[in-house]
């Protein structure tokens, strides 16, 4: 397990994460609807997730959101590296309804984000461009390349969501157990 604790003058954040779990999650940062796609992405990975967030939501979610990417992603970066006996290359498409996000990871150490979901608009209160910066956060801090591609869809509720589970998915099967040592032919990541 590995646990992660930051705190600047925008948000303290503690994180516990258990690669390997059972998908369990205790989430609070202070935006519900994040705290929902938090969820999502601990029950579909199988990681079992804590994320607590104080952050400066009066101003808005901006910094909570790209924060707490920030920490998940160190905590993913602990649990994985160094990478050895893993699949390392995956993909997923986790539909909601009409709703199709296609997410393909590498968890090879080189970060790199392609994101093609919709940027404007709102899910309640939660500005969609958030979304872009949470991915972006997690990615370069976990240091791996995903593509996070808008396949179809008209709720952005829906779209998000098909997003994180995608995420959750192609992350469990980048992860799952391969008896190759490490997963390149460089022999190091």
């Amino acid at each position: 397990m590995t646990e992660i604790r930051r705190e600047t003058k925008e948000t303290k954040i503690e994180v516990k994460l258990e690669i390997n779990g059972s998908g369990k999650s205790n989430i609070s940062t202070g935006v519900g609807f994040f705290d929902h796609m938090l969820e999502a992405l601990a029950k579909h990975s199988g990681m079992d997730l804590e994320v607590f967030c104080d952050g400066d939501i009066y101003v808005d979610y901006h910094h909570t959101v790209e924060d707490v990417g920030i920490v998940l992603g160190e905590a993913l970066f602990n649990e994985v590296y160094p990478v050895q006996n893993i699949e390392r290359y995956a993909n997923a498409v986790a539909i909601l309804d009409e709703a199709a996000v296609e997410v393909d990871l590498d968890i090879g150490g080189r970060p790199y984000l392609v994101y093609d979901l919709p940027r404007e608009g709102m899910i309640k209160d939660f500005d969609m461009e958030l979304v872009e910066e949470f991915f972006k956060s997690l990615v370069f801090n976990f240091k791996i390349a995903a593509h996070i591609i808008y396949k179809r869809g008209t709720n952005k509720h829906h779209i998000v969501e098909s997003a994180f589970k995608s995420f959750a998915v192609a992350l469990r099967r980048a992860l799952s157990y391969r008896e190759s040592g490490i997963p390149s032919t460089k022999g190091i990541i």
